[in-house]
């Protein structure tokens, strides 16, 4: 038989997909997988009930949908301070999953470079190595998150095509400083670099930090391309729609890369979410609200068991110090937490490019009595995993 594509002989399964059917198997509280188990907005429901007994069965525009894309655009003119184009700036995607990886098979040809920054959501590399490039990863230091800006000029120097920055960033909750945007986008503009980045936490940030938009930034938006989603800002991961923004130029391309990997994001589910873009001020202050309620109840009870954590600037991910427990695989532990505690997690070695074992991500975006069964699990961690 012929030998199988190379280019995912180094790749395994998601670590965190994996970890909620751990969970499953063990009736874990399912702390692993980023989704909630509270409901949408109830609007949103209400239309996708109506929208059944209505003709949107059939494709959309492959793009997105009409009404979509302009309620999309009339919301992210709002919030990114710039005019958006519907029918020249937009993609509708089935998630953005797919934004990201049509975003980097839009910028990327065979060979080129593209900057990572390290700890990353696991799929940045898989789709850099898919789209035919090599990553190159840069460090972010703890308990801040900065980087290094030698070390940033040292990897522009390679002349890469691309860098993807998360912001804010899952799974280390940090959010970018403008001025830490700055030098990012003075490196791009120096070293004719695109940005991709990837801002679905954009409305889950907690005081004082705020979220500014890369391609706000003077000179970034022809060279920025802006991917995001519905799936945390209106708890609809499920639904799988995403999107990009970005110059008329790049949208055109993007547009034939979409097509051929999808066809178009699912008509109904469009229709339904139109109700959330919508939404007033109100809702998104209300949703920083909320999660800020529900970061405070899980660090303080972290704090009260005595695990020493980071504590996020925004998105709803925390990551947990499981030194003094001795294990050389984090993986290994996260099985054993989920087995014996009854709490899954994600082994933080799944998203550092350096050697880290130490470090594993818990999120927070759970009910509060979800969230107070996990702690009580936790409670007793040094009595059901013993040290090695």
């Amino acid at each position: 038989m012929p030998s199988l594509s190379k280019r995912t002989e180094n790749f395994t399964d998601s670590v965190i997909r994996r970890m909620t059917r751990i969970s499953n198997q063990y009736g874990a509280v399912n702390l692993s997988q980023g989704f909630p188990d509270f409901e949408p907005p109830r609007e949103l429901l209400n239309r996708l009930a109506e929208v059944a007994k209505e003709d949107f069965h059939q494709y959309s525009i492959t793009w997105g949908a009409q009404n979509f894309r302009e309620a999309l655009a009339e919301k992210q003119s709002r919030f990114m301070g710039r005019k958006i184009n519907p029918n020249e700036e937009i993609v509708v995607t089935c998630g953005s999953t797919e934004a990201m990886m049509a975003a980097m098979m839009t910028v990327t040809n065979q060979g080129d470079k593209v900057i990572v920054f390290s700890p990353f959501y696991e799929n940045y590399g898989a789709d850099t190595i898919l789209s035919g490039a090599e990553p190159i990863y840069v460090p972010l230091y703890p308990p801040e998150f900065n980087f290094n800006v030698d070390e940033l000029e040292n990897a522009f120097k390679q002349h890469p095509k691309a860098l993807i920055l998360c912001n804010p960033s899952n799974p280390c909750g940090k959010v970018f400083t403008y001025d830490e945007l700055k030098i990012i986008a003075d490196l791009a503009e120096k070293y004719d670099t695109f940005v991709i980045t990837d801002e679905v936490y954009e409305h889950i940030v907690y005081e004082p930090y705020q979220h500014t938009y890369f391609a706000s930034l003077p000179k970034m938006w022809e060279r920025t391309i802006s991917c995001s989603s519905l799936s945390k800002t209106y708890s609809i991961t499920g639904w799988r729609l995403g999107y990009i923004i970005a110059p008329k130029n790049i949208i055109e391309v993007a547009k034939k890369v979409h097509d051929f990997l999808t066809v178009g994001a699912a008509a109904p589910l469009q229709e339904a979410a139109v109700t959330g873009l919508q939404f007033g001020d109100e809702y998104y202050r209300s949703l920083q609200a909320k999660y800020t309620k529900k970061k405070d109840l899980f660090l303080k009870g972290l704090d009260d068991i005595g695990i020493s954590h980071t504590i996020p600037q925004g998105a709803y991910y925390v990551l947990l110090d499981i030194s003094e427990f001795g294990y050389e695989s984090d993986l290994e532990f996260c099985e054993v937490l989920a087995r014996d505690v009854g709490v899954g997690a994600v082994p933080g070695s799944s998203f550092f490019r350096e050697n880290v074992n130490h470090l594993i991500r818990l999120h927070f975006a759970k009910k509060d009595e979800t969230l107070y069964e996990a702690l009580g699990r936790l409670e007793h961690i040094r009595n059901r995993i013993h040290k090695r």
